[in-house]
Formats: C-alpha cells, structure tokens, sequence
C-alpha cells in the first residue's frame, strides 16, 4: 500500500511537471470580413475584404486564390454578396450594388497573410435625408459558417469633419443564445458643411506637417534665401528686407503652382502617381544642390512655381481618393489648400527669423552646406525607392519628419546665442564715459 502511494505521487508530480514544462499553445486568430464606410453628400460606398476560404465554404463559388477573377465568377459574388447585404432606413429599403470584385492577399492583427476577396458595394438610400442613421443587415459568410464575424468600419465622414481617421462602428457575428444575426444599427454624428470645411483644413494641415518631402523642398528654398549669388557662389548676405520679399515670392510662386494642379488633379487630371512621387524627389534634389552652389540664382520663384506644380499633383490624389462632388468638393479644394498655406506660413515663420540672423556668422556657411547635402542624400533615398529601388536611405528619409521641431528649436537657440553675444560684444567695445573734470 505504501510503495502503491508513492508511485501514485511520483506519477502526479511528473505529469504537473509535463505540463508545466509544455509550451502554450497558441490561439489561432481566425480571418474577418471587413466593411469599411465612405459617407458622401448623396450615398455610402462600402469597401468590402472577405476571406476567400470562408466565402467559398459560404457561397460554394469557385474563387480564385490569386489572379484575375472571370467575368462570371465575380458577376455570381456581387449576387450572393447583394442578397446577403440589406441597408434599411426610415424612409425604407436601399440599393446595394456590389462591382468591382477582385482577389488579392492581406493580413490582419494577429493572423497570417491569407487570401481574401475585395469588393465595392454601393449603398443608395430612398431619402438622402436618411444617410446618417441606418441599420446594416449582413449575413454573407456567417449565415453558414458561424464562427465567422464582421467588423464595420467608418473610414471617411466629410460632414462630420472625419476624413483621415478610421473609427469602429461596430461588429456583426451570430448570438448564440437566439441563434440569429443581429443587425447593427449606425447613428452617426451630425454633419454640416461647416465640419467638412475645417475637417479637410486639418487634413491640409497635417499633409504638410506629416509630408517630410515637401517639409524639405520648403526648407531647402529657403536655406540661400538670405544670400546673394556672386561669380557662381553664395558670398554675400542679403538684406533683412530683400531676404523676406524674395522667400515671399518664391512661397507665392509655389503656391500658386500646387493651387493649380490640385484643382485640376482634384477634377479628374490623370495623376501618375509613380513619377509624381519621383519627381518631387528630384526636385528637392535640385533644390538641396542649389543650396550649396547658386544654379538658378534670381530666378527661383519661377523654379518654385514650377516644382508646385509637380507637388499639386501629389496633393490633388489625396483629395481625389475621398470621391467627393459638388459642394463637398469645392469646400474640399479650399479648406485642404488653406491648410497647406497655413502651415508653410508657420515653416516659414520657425525657419526664416533664425536663418537671417545666422546668414550673418561664420558659421552659417558649413550649417547651410551640412543642411543641404543631408537633405540631397534623403532625396536620393526617395528617388530609389520611388523608382522601384528600395534602399535603407528612403526609411531614414522619412524619419526626419520627427526632427523638424528639434531642428527649428536648434535654429533659434543658435540665433538667440548669435544675437545675445553680438550685444555683449557691443556693449564690450563702447567706451567708457569720461568723467567729468571739476573746475575752479
């Protein structure tokens, strides 16, 4: 009995020691559908991300993994998606239409990349007045497989001011107490025009304040700015004034230049996005070699408008991705350009005051070259990756964006510095009063 007993403990100590020792078993996370809301003046366009291995459980149609989806297969997926996919409102029933099917390969939080099949569905209501509070019915996929689910997503909201962050409205998935698919119901905040004008004047703001590219053409322009060009170099200092009217017409000229093409980019200019990109790295290229050696001395504000016009482009595919019209499109153009001036003015204000003050030391000289070769080396780090060549030299490039306050707090340290030993230095070199000599 004893010797019983204790193989009994020997045999529970070693199994809680194989447990102990085991490794956790990992949670498999499993692949969602995902719907993702664009709210417009007159209808909601849906972009849809399914798993293709649940849908073809769900719907039995033969989905490509990869490739180009028949004609016949994606016509049967926009048919099955539109009968499992029903938006209801006051006013009553709305259109779904779904186009655009493709394949592709995505990943999500906490999941493996895995194949998934992407769509756009149109949602029209009876009554536009009923666009911002509606019930989404959607079963594709979990009507069979029930350990599937869907997550909603509100990606852009022009009348409510929200157009670069995405929030959650909420998840879809089978209740197993009744058994059924709750739909979900959306109430979003009131839109005006008002909150669209300032949410796209945000949106100008940051495209700026995030956009490092277009941070550095800016900078580099105004790097010579308080110099004037002799025998082909930067030898002799500007005045105050003639310093500030030259950097006013040169920002003008830019602005008046991406004014231009981000109206007409916005309105349906074709915009390569590839060169684009490309070409605003040369042109902060050109910009930092004219920094160190004068190549267009004078003539810069015609280089300034010039090069605007390529960064337009760039811009104009920011506001042409919302799909806006009408109204909403013309408030767009002028709120989104508003900010970008706003935000130059600031650059300008933090950059030039210090730039002019140090333009007058020694020092400026070595600060203005080491400034300019850096910015021409991230340049070229954006030129590879932009043409397909992807090099360390691009990331780097574009951590400088998180520099730029520390930059300018360093320009008017070195300015304070400049200004208070100049005034020690008058005040050393001021003779001294002569005593006043009394007579008899």
């Amino acid at each position: 009995m004893h010797r019983s007993l204790r193989a009994l403990l020997a045999a529970l100590v070693a199994g809680a020691a194989v447990l102990l020792t085991a490794a956790p078993a990992s949670a498999h996370v499993v692949p969602s559908t995902v719907i993702e809301l664009d709210v417009h003046s007159d209808d909601i366009t849906a972009a849809l991300t399914l798993p293709t291995a649940d849908l073809v459980l769900a719907s039995g149609i033969d989905v490509p993994a990869a490739g180009a989806v028949p004609a016949t297969t994606a016509e049967e997926i926009s048919t099955y998606v539109e009968e499992h996919f029903r938006v209801d409102s006051a006013a009553g029933a709305w259109t779904v239409d779904v186009a655009d099917v493709a394949t592709t390969t995505t990943q999500q939080w906490g999941t493996a990349p895995f194949p998934a099949v992407t769509a756009t569905a149109t949602l029209t209501p009876a009554d536009t007045a009923d666009l911002r509070s509606f019930t989404l019915d959607y079963d594709a996929i979990v009507h069979q497989v029930v350990t599937a689910d869907t997550y909603v997503v509100l990606r852009s909201d022009w009348a409510a001011g929200n157009v670069e962050t995405a929030s959650s409205l909420g998840a879809i998935a089978l209740d197993t107490v009744s058994g059924t698919i709750p739909p979900l119901v959306v109430d979003l905040d009131d839109g005006s025009p008002w909150r669209g004008f300032t949410g796209m004047l945000r949106l100008g703001v940051s495209h700026i304040a995030e956009g490092t590219d277009h941070q550095l053409f800016l900078l580099t322009l105004l790097l010579p700015a308080p110099l004037l060009a002799a025998a082909g170099r930067w030898r002799e200092v500007a005045r105050t004034g003639r310093a500030v009217r030259r950097i006013t017409t040169i920002t003008i000229a830019f602005t008046v230049g991406h004014s231009l093409t981000l109206a007409l980019g916005t309105l349906g200019l074709p915009v390569p996005q590839q060169p684009v990109e490309a070409l605003i790295a040369v042109s902060i290229l050109i910009a930092a070699a004219h920094a160190v050696r004068p190549l267009f001395p004078g003539r810069e504000p015609l280089v300034a408008g010039f090069f605007g016009l390529i960064h337009g482009m760039a811009f104009s595919m920011t506001l042409s991705a919302l799909d806006l019209s009408g109204t909403q499109l013309v408030l767009s153009l002028l709120g989104f350009n508003l900010g970008i001036e706003i935000m130059q003015l600031v650059v300008v204000l933090l950059v030039l005051p210090p730039l002019v003050v140090l333009a007058r030391t020694a020092a400026y000289r070595p600060l203005r070259v080491a400034a300019a070769v850096l910015t021409a080396v991230a340049a070229v780090g954006w030129l590879l990756d932009r043409v397909g060549l992807t090099t360390p030299l691009g990331a780097a490039a574009d951590s400088l964006g998180h520099a730029s306050p520390w930059i300018a707090a360093a320009l008017w340290i070195a300015a304070v510095v400049v200004l208070v030993r100049s005034r020690l230095r008058v005040d050393r070199d001021r003779p001294a009063p002569r005593e006043p000599q009394l007579t008899r």
